[in-house]
């Protein structure tokens, strides 16, 4: 399969990389990263060793029969726009946050699924990338219901040996994943500890509390989520990723934008007045807050 990659930070270096095994991949970044990826290779380590070979650029091809979208969430629009002059056959968004799926099918037209990532993945030096923790992608049309662009999807990053599987229930996927990252992402960047600390430590109970007001949002919208299986799901990620940084706490610590927005701000959004949701409102704000103080809002 002939797939794009936008996005070469952590995650899509990672999967791009893998893919890169068995099909015809192009990343999609920035340098100096991809000029060394095209001259040397990319070295994956950590979890997955290998090195490969992917095609690597600063601007997508001209064709792909896939888009694979692993940019941060406030870059979205601006990678539709980027995608909507390539010729796709279908598009993934691999991205943390909610309504990216939407933003990119306003802007191509092709399908777009959605997807879920639990790679633990962290850029290194310039072509290299390390994958702290084999997890799952889990995919399927944004809206539910089968597609074979999913099950097509599905077999191409199987072949290529990633965990990977198509589902009819994306949008109860994605607001069980949005549970996780509000749990994890805003409560382990305040913070500064890995994910582990969240099992038991003293701020257990700000994680659970945000996963499960996502659950009662979720539910707000029509869809079937416990807070029992939300906090369940929360500690299942926390405990398989417990040596890692998470995304938000790697932005914070680089000093950069993070995706609160479409994260815990999100889950504000959504909730509306009907459904108070004070652990995220405070996380987002203190979130907010250290943004703008660093000049990133």
């Amino acid at each position: 399969m002939q797939i794009c990659v936008f996005g070469a930070g952590s995650l899509g270096t990672l999967i791009g990389g893998v893919l890169a095994s068995e099909h015809s991949v192009m990343l999609v970044g920035r340098e100096p990263h991809v000029s060394v990826i095209e001259r040397d290779g990319l070295r994956i380590s950590g979890a997955i060793e290998t090195t490969t070979h992917p095609a690597a650029t600063t601007t997508p091809p001209e064709a792909a029969e896939l888009g694979v979208v692993t940019v941060k969430s406030f870059d979205t629009a601006e990678a539709a726009e980027a995608l909507a002059e390539c010729s796709l056959d279908g598009v993934l968004s691999l991205q943390n946050g909610m309504g990216n799926e939407e933003l990119l099918a306003e802007a191509l037209d092709c399908p777009v699924l959605a997807g879920t990532c639990t790679y633990g993945a962290r850029r290194g030096d310039p072509g290299t990338v390390e994958c702290t923790g084999i997890g799952d992608i889990v995919l399927g049309p944004r809206d539910g219901g089968k597609s074979a662009l999913a099950d097509r999807v599905t077999e191409a990053f199987t072949d290529a040996g990633l965990v990977a599987e198509s589902s009819t229930e994306m949008p109860r996927k994605l607001w069980s994943k949005l549970a996780v990252n509000a749990g994890i992402n805003a409560t382990t960047a305040l913070a500064r500890i890995p994910n582990g600390s969240l099992l038991d430590g003293p701020v257990a109970s700000v994680a659970a509390e945000a996963a499960r007001e996502t659950a009662r949002v979720a539910r707000q919208q029509g869809l079937d989520l416990t807070d029992e299986q939300a906090v369940r799901r929360t500690r299942a990620v926390a405990d398989a990723t417990a040596d890692n940084t998470s995304s938000m706490q790697q932005d914070v610590l680089g000093t950069a934008r993070t995706e609160i927005d479409a994260i815990n701000g999100y889950v504000i959004e959504m909730a509306g007045d009907d459904t108070p949701v004070p652990t995220n409102e405070t996380l987002t704000a203190l979130l907010r807050a250290w943004e703008q103080e660093q000049g990133l809002r």
